[in-house]
């Protein structure tokens, strides 16, 4: 089912206005789109990225939109800290959003650099940042924080291992933090996207995966907009998701039902 090409974007006016929320991977993808979408429903938004220039261009684009860049491997805590300082100590939601793949490797396959970069970009920046956004949302007994998982986080014909083991842990984390926060006004929700249109490479470059998983992709049912994963994000970070916490909303065209 891809429905890229008729679905339309409806914006829900001031849905976001006089809230500020904190989006990771803003430069490009799922987290630009997700940026977007939050300042154009009223919302102060503090888009981070790795990518200085992603950034720039984001906001040369959008000067009527209130967005505050935030450029840093958000895998380093001085990143983090900045992000909440440029947030003026009231943060109301966060999406982590950015996050890297894997070359599919099997787990005899897998290199120790590439388990420790897909872990430390995919599960330790959710961790540092999320650590230092929730004093802010302690304080104030509120906020929504939306993690964006996977569809390996779900099932274990997506990826390679170490991508595959990395959304399971973003899906524990966002389990565990609903539980211990939930009863402090703070909730905390996963998307899990299928096929995406993104600039994130992942070349399936193993043999062995190539024989064991690719015939398995033939079942994605389609490729996602990334406004379509921005739509849902943007619901799990409102209001209108007040009373959902824990969940992982798997938006992607029906693939988790399969």
């Amino acid at each position: 089912m891809n429905t890229e090409n008729t679905w339309q974007e409806r914006l829900v006016a001031e849905r976001f206005s006089g809230k500020t929320i904190v989006v990771t991977g803003a430069g490009s993808g799922i987290g630009r789109a997700t940026a977007l979408r939050v300042a154009k429903e009223g919302g102060k938004v503090i888009a981070s990225d790795i990518s200085a220039d992603r950034l720039e261009e984001l906001l040369a684009e959008n000067p009527e939109l209130d967005l505050i860049s935030v450029a840093g491997d958000i895998t380093q805590q001085e990143v983090a800290d900045r992000v909440v300082g440029a947030s003026g100590g009231k943060i109301d939601g966060l999406a982590n959003v950015a996050g890297i793949m894997d070359k599919f490797e099997p787990i005899h396959e897998v290199e120790d650099s590439t388990w420790e970069r897909v872990f430390n970009v995919n599960v330790n920046s959710i961790l540092k940042l999320t650590r230092s956004v929730l004093p802010s949302m302690l304080e104030s007994g509120q906020g929504a924080v939306v993690n964006v998982a996977s569809e390996a986080g779900l099932r274990g014909s997506a990826a390679g291992v170490a991508y595959t083991a990395s959304k399971h842990a973003v899906v524990g984390m966002t389990k565990n933090s609903a539980v211990m926060y939930g009863k402090r006004g703070i909730r905390f929700n996963a998307v899990a996207p299928g096929a995406v249109q993104t600039n994130i490479e992942a070349p399936m470059t193993s043999e062995f995966a190539q024989q064991a998983i690719a015939p398995l992709m033939s079942i994605i049912p389609g490729v996602a907009a990334a406004n379509q994963l921005a739509a849902s994000i943007a619901f799990l970070l409102s209001d209108d998701s007040t009373n959902i916490n824990g969940v992982v909303l798997a938006s992607d065209g029906g693939w988790s039902a399969i």
